[in-house]
């Protein structure tokens, strides 16, 4: 709220048809905040904020909170990595491990991608050890939850010509281990954003393609297993066929 000293602050609101009114708006936070990101803990019942805390040293921190009605109380903050300077945050919730995954960029670490997994406990949470994801300067991180058992976490890949990049997250426990990186634009990628598709089971990832002036661009993440085998597997194709057409 930068009418009010730049306070973390959290306001509910309930949609009626196509509207929606707000509660009182709430501080969480009594100081500069920046890169907030919230998602949902759906077997707790609470909201999961995690932001960038500037009165300490521009940690990443988070906080629990609980809606009343109209109205929304928190719990105590607690630090996210104990080391300064965290951007680019984004939450979200994995509903298979009830467990809240946070992603940000590190800029004490070389500016890495990195990843902790969170608990919620009451008004509380607790985080695992942090886990890297990217040994690059990251950059625009979003992250969405499949549905089934793995965290999508897109962004900016500075030092591979700014490509937007994506990469499967698995969390075990406290936890997370990831799979390779996958380039899904080869340009310069901004503004990621990225959600779940539950009627598709696909994860969406939007952006800004700036190497296509800067259009608003989406693609859809197909990455689940099929009934590929290596009994039902034929082959791929020696050369350039069109549909119907026949070649080695």
């Amino acid at each position: 709220d930068d009418g009010n000293n730049e306070y973390g602050t959290a306001v509910v609101g309930t949609v009626s048809g196509t509207s929606i009114s707000f509660g009182t708006p709430v501080v969480y936070e009594s100081a500069t905040t920046s890169y907030t990101s919230a998602t949902y803990d759906s077997s707790n019942g609470k909201v999961v904020i995690a932001y960038r805390d500037h009165g300490n040293s521009q940690r990443g921190t988070s906080i629990v909170g609980t809606v009343s009605g109209t109205s929304i109380s928190f719990g105590t903050a607690v630090v996210i990595d104990s080391t300064p300077g965290v951007s680019y945050i984004s939450a979200t919730y994995d509903s298979t491990n009830n467990k809240v995954v946070i992603a940000y960029r590190d800029e004490d670490n070389s500016n890495y991608g990195r990843a902790v997994v969170g608990t919620v406990s009451g008004t509380s949470i607790s985080f695992g050890s942090p886990v890297t994801f990217a040994s690059a300067d990251t950059r625009n991180i979003s992250c969405t939850y499949d549905g089934s058992d793995k965290v999508i976490i897109a962004y900016r890949d500075q030092p591979n010509s700014n490509y937007g990049t994506v990469i499967l997250g698995t969390v075990s426990g406290t936890s997370i281990s990831f799979g390779s990186e996958v380039v899904f634009n080869a340009g310069t990628t901004t503004q990621i954003a990225s959600t779940y598709d539950s009627t598709n089971d696909n994860p969406v990832i939007a952006f800004s393609d700036d190497s296509n002036s800067s259009h608003g661009t989406a693609v859809v993440l197909s990455h689940k297993s099929t009934n590929l085998t290596a009994e039902n597997y034929i082959g791929i194709a020696a050369e350039a066929i069109s549909n119907g057409a026949t070649g080695k």
